[in-house]
């Protein structure tokens, strides 16, 4: 994992404009573009209360997905991730984020992420990477699709 660079637009773009990659995230909108990849690049992962990372293969430094920590006061940091689908399948999703929890598990007590309640795949990844579901709720699902969905709510927590 590395902070994403303005390079990486291209193949952010590519792989989240993709419909089944919308239907099960909140905040990537469709369609995608390298426009909104470079927003992305120059205006969430410098923002202060957001923490991303590229997620690559370590062979050839291959972007494949991205990984981030949203920091609000008064709560536990929220994790969100997303794989290009040719990815999905591989165990690269469930291998980011235990990298991502172990490297904040020190500072913060408490992780949490919200999964729409169709996203299975990320469901069976948070409990893969040692999360805990700890409720259900209906709420908006975000401000590009302007719905109320089921999500999951799951915490990871410091052990002992």
């Amino acid at each position: 994992m590395r902070t994403p660079v303005l390079a990486d637009a291209p193949d952010i773009a590519r792989l989240a404009n993709n419909e089944k990659l919308h239907a099960v995230l909140a905040r990537v909108p469709y369609p995608y573009s390298e426009t909104d990849a470079v927003d992305f690049i120059t205006n969430v992962v410098s923002d202060p209360n957001e923490r991303i990372y590229a997620i690559t293969l370590a062979e050839a430094g291959t972007l494949i997905g991205v990984i981030g920590f949203s920091f609000v006061d008064g709560q536990p940091p929220e994790l969100g991730y997303w794989l290009g689908e040719p990815f999905w399948g591989h165990g690269y999703a469930t291998e980011a984020v235990r990298g991502a929890i172990a490297a904040i598990v020190d500072v913060e007590p408490v992780v949490f992420a919200r999964v729409i309640a169709t996203n299975r795949g990320s469901r069976t990844v948070l409990e893969k990477a040692g999360f805990t579901l700890v409720r259900q709720a209906i709420g908006n699902c975000g401000p590009h699709k302007g719905v109320e969905m089921t999500d999951y709510r799951y915490e990871a927590k410091r052990a002992g």
